[in-house]
């Protein structure tokens, strides 16, 4: 009784405090993988840093040099977000990512990893709310970093045309002319993928993008 008469009297007297705090959106942390470095832009393993990259530019979102990666924050409807590519290059991405779910006070079910991937061809996309890191050495860290493989992710399909021996190279290397004339529309559908997940969960978003 005493507790609900405090309430009213509080909301009464500070109806603007009360409606800030009901009105605070949600906070998530979007994560684009990729390494940093000239040599390295636009080739397929920065495919993560490119999706975020079409994201940031869709929202007018400016970025900052920030410790562990370069940062950009905006609000989608409800939703505030905080956009990383992370400095560190692949194999240390965790330390980026755990400090900005620490710094923002996210919680790991409000991170999204956008992340290339061998095993899926060209151009298709695959969502996942956990799971394996797949090999993939970004994806590792993370996992290991965090303690657990429970977050969600992105894979962009850069398929797997490589002689024995060359894998390297290919991940490495740039796009085929082919494969660039049809990348703008691919990454434009990626970057959807990220208000979807705000806004409508990552179940839902697995069923609309899904292997689109």
């Amino acid at each position: 009784m005493l507790r609900r008469l405090l309430h009213n009297l509080t909301a009464g007297l500070f109806p603007a405090v009360i409606r800030k705090e009901q009105e605070d959106p949600m906070k998530y942390l979007i994560v684009g993988l990729g390494n940093i470095g000239d040599e390295y832009q636009h080739t397929r393993h920065n495919i993560g840093f490119d999706i975020i990259n079409t994201f940031a530019e869709s929202v007018n979102a400016q970025w900052e040099d920030r410790r562990y990666g370069f940062v950009a924050k905006c609000r989608v409807k409800s939703a505030q977000l905080v956009l990383l590519k992370p400095s560190t290059y692949m194999n240390l991405s965790g330390n980026a990512v755990r400090y900005w779910l620490q710094a923002e006070k996210i919680p790991v079910e409000n991170l999204l990893v956008l992340v290339d991937d061998l095993n899926i061809p060209f151009g298709k996309l695959r969502i996942r709310k956990a799971g394996s890191n797949g090999g993939h050495n970004g994806l590792g860290h993370i996992q290991q970093v965090l303690g657990t493989d429970a977050y969600a992710r992105v894979r962009f399909g850069i398929g797997n045309e490589y002689t024995r021996g060359r894998q390297i190279n290919f991940v490495l290397g740039e796009w085929t002319d082919e494969e660039k004339a049809v990348l703008p529309e691919r990454l434009k559908t990626a970057a959807e993928i990220i208000p979807s997940f705000c806004l409508q969960g990552i179940d839902r978003t697995m069923n609309l993008f899904n292997n689109k």
